[in-house]
Parts: structure tokens; sequence; C-alpha cells
């Protein structure tokens, strides 16, 4: 069985990857099938035969879960359509506090609210 999937190049601690086709038995650093392209996830640079890889998915070869994900959000000249996430992460900490500083806002405008109602 053909599986399209990543191998490793790239120093250590510095990733960079080949997006192959190659057996499912045959180890991470083995001989490729064929070559599709690259992927560095540390820059969000790819580039990818985006045709051959959708025809070897039509003949079978089943893609891993990262690399269906890179096929999925690749544009049509092979680069990588990379939506940086707008939320900011918050600590637990401050998560209390925002909800708190929600809770207060929401506890000042309820009596304003009644107030209004009642006239």
């Amino acid at each position: 069985m053909l599986k399209i999937r990543l191998k490793r190049m790239g120093a250590k601690k510095n990733p960079s990857y080949r997006i192959i086709v190659i057996n499912s038995t045959t180890k991470r650093e083995g001989r490729p099938v064929q070559e599709l392209g690259h992927y560095n996830p540390k820059t969000k640079v790819m580039k990818l035969d985006k045709v051959s890889a959708l025809e070897w998915v039509k003949k079978g070869a089943q893609p891993t879960e990262t690399v269906a994900y890179l096929i999925k959000n690749c544009n049509d000249d092979g680069t990588l359509n990379y939506v940086k996430k707008e939320t900011v992460k918050l600590s637990k900490k401050a998560q209390a506090k925002a909800a708190a500083e929600a809770e207060a806002k929401a506890a000042a405008e309820a009596p304003a609210e009644e107030a209004t109602t009642e006239v």
C-alpha cells in the first residue's frame, strides 16, 4: 500500500520535510517512489506539486493526517495558504481577571436597565 507522508530532513531541532510517495512498509528515511515537494514548519514555507498529489490519491495512495491537511490548504501554485490565528491565548490568571471584569460590567449595566424599565 502506498502512503503520502513526510520524510524528515534538516538539522537537530530544525526540521524540514519532504512530501513523498512511499510504500507503507518502508522506513521513514527510505527511498521514495516520488517526491512531491517540501515543507518547513518553522517558516511555513511549502512547495507542493498538488496535481501529482491528487493523482496519487486517485490511484489509491493514502495521505497521512498532516499531509492531507497540507494538500487541503495548498494554493494552486503549490504554496501553503497559512492563516495565522487572531485569538490570543491567555493564561488562567488572565482569563479569570477578564471574566471578573465582564461580570462587573454586566452587574453595573443590570441596575441601569431596571431603572429604565420601571419608568
